[in-house]
């Protein structure tokens, strides 16, 4: 028997494996481009599984007499095995292909035909002609795109934030009362209460939420029914609004038709847009990150205010040694996530004429930054934020050694002579209060009626 059997497309035959439910097209693209292990996204794999069921939804209400109830419920079921992972196996092509992301578009019509003909048992879709029915390439890649992102960022990344702000809430109610050292510049500031140091971080966290929920109704417009070049040739009236509204009712999401199919297909903008929310949350995490890993250093030689859970051992040779891992995760997916974003802004600035042809490429990196993200916000909270303690006593005594408490003195002694006590004590290595006193500016009794550093937040 055979591992291979005999397909063809418009340029002639092509050899396909047996068992592979994708056509010559899809098989020529394989061959064609060896390059780099990146696969596309299993989320736009899913989101042409979405597509293509609305499509045929749609079509069958505005081409009746071609999408017949046959049809168009062959087509259903097979897009129902693509949403639901059943047939991954049968997208094999890299990112790194035609820019447009024709293939991708063809190994979906391919695999949902082939599979299709197999549900009813009989030759009745073909790829183009039906799966791909009002379609092109051009306008199904970035409507696969902009669902495959909202996709995301609702059901993937949001709910990673609300979860973080929420730990983070608990942690603020924890420390209530808790005063310490402020630091600016990595130096000694005035005091703040670690409550208030965590508000900052759950801050870093809702503004970029408020940023990527901005961003979705420019992601909501679809580009399907532009077809080739926006004009909509070989789309019948209605179809955009039909798809749309199809699509929405399959993945409980409101999408719309895209008013101006030109932009739709070339521009890009609204992935740009989104993208830089994403790079906002990665370099708020970033500063959290260090934050944490700044307030656990030690255990002896550095701040050591907080402690964080101990996961794994931290050195081959050191003996006891536990490092802030969870911390350094999180900074490498930020590092990488700032990377992409000029990747997405760079690519979306290379559309000529009537279509972007970095689609691919685009995809890849706004879904990577977006699932990276998700994973290092779990894992960032469950293995080290929901774990953080205050060391309170580490905390007093820092706060007490720090020279930057004068400040509380200048409505009393003036700027320049709390200046001047600051260094004296810094200089001979002695409270704030003996070098006031030894300076002549208060009493020891009248600096202990206005000297309350736990009062100064």
């Amino acid at each position: 028997m055979s591992d291979y059997r005999i397909e063809h497309d418009s340029m002639g035959e092509m050899k396909v494996p047996a068992d592979a439910l994708w056509g010559a097209q899809t098989q020529r693209s394989f061959e064609n481009f060896k390059i780099g292990v990146e696969k596309m996204p299993e989320e736009i794999i899913r989101a042409f599984g979405m597509l293509k069921k609305g499509a045929a939804l749609a079509n069958k209400v505005c081409r009746p007499e071609k999408m017949t109830a046959e049809k168009c419920d062959a087509i259903c079921r097979a897009a129902d095995e693509v949403i639901d992972g059943t047939l991954l196996c049968q997208f094999p092509l890299v990112v790194w292909q035609t820019g447009s992301g024709t293939q991708s578009n063809m190994n979906a019509n391919e695999v949902i035909a082939n599979r299709g003909n197999a549900i009813a048992g009989k030759p009745l879709l073909h790829p183009n002609d039906d799966v791909n029915m009002s379609q092109s390439s051009n306008d199904t890649y970035p409507t696969a795109m902009h669902i495959a992102a909202v996709c995301a960022i609702e059901d993937r990344l949001l709910p990673e934030i609300d979860a973080m702000i929420d730990t983070l809430k608990q942690l603020e109610k924890a420390n209530e009362g808790v005063v310490k050292s402020g630091r600016t510049h990595l130096q000694d500031a005035t005091p703040i209460a670690f409550s208030q140091e965590i508000s900052g971080w759950r801050g870093l966290l809702e503004t970029p939420r408020e940023m990527l929920l901005s961003s979705l109704p420019y992601l909501r417009r679809l580009a399907l029914g532009g077809t080739a070049v926006g004009t909509g040739l070989n789309c019948p009236p209605g179809f955009a609004a039909e798809a749309a509204k199809q699509i929405s009712a399959l993945t409980g999401k409101d999408f719309i038709s895209e008013e101006n199919k030109f932009h739709a297909l070339t521009s890009k903008d609204a992935l740009v847009f989104a993208h830089g929310a994403l790079k906002a949350l990665a370099a708020n995490l970033w500063k959290i990150a260090n934050d944490v890993r700044f307030l656990a250093s030690g255990p002896r030689c550095g701040f050591g205010e907080i402690r964080i859970p101990e996961n794994e051992p931290g050195s081959s040779i050191m003996p006891g040694k536990v490092n802030p891992t969870q911390c350094e995760a999180v900074t490498m997916v930020a590092a990488q996530v700032i990377g992409n974003d000029t990747t997405v802004g760079l690519c979306a600035s290379q559309g000529n004429f009537e279509l972007n042809v970095f689609m691919p490429v685009i995809a890849y990196n706004f879904l990577q930054s977006a699932r990276l993200l998700s994973d290092a916000l779990r894992s960032f909270r469950v293995n080290c934020v929901c774990g953080i303690k205050a060391d309170k006593e580490k905390m007093h005594e820092n706060l007490h050694r720090s020279l930057m408490l004068v400040t509380a003195l200048n409505p009393y002694i003036g700027y320049e002579n709390a200046a001047k006590t600051a260094k004296k004590a810094f200089q001979e290595n002695i409270s704030l209060k003996e070098a006031c006193v030894a300076l002549g500016f208060l009493s020891a009794e009248r600096f202990d009626e206005v000297f309350h550093p736990e009062e100064m937040i």
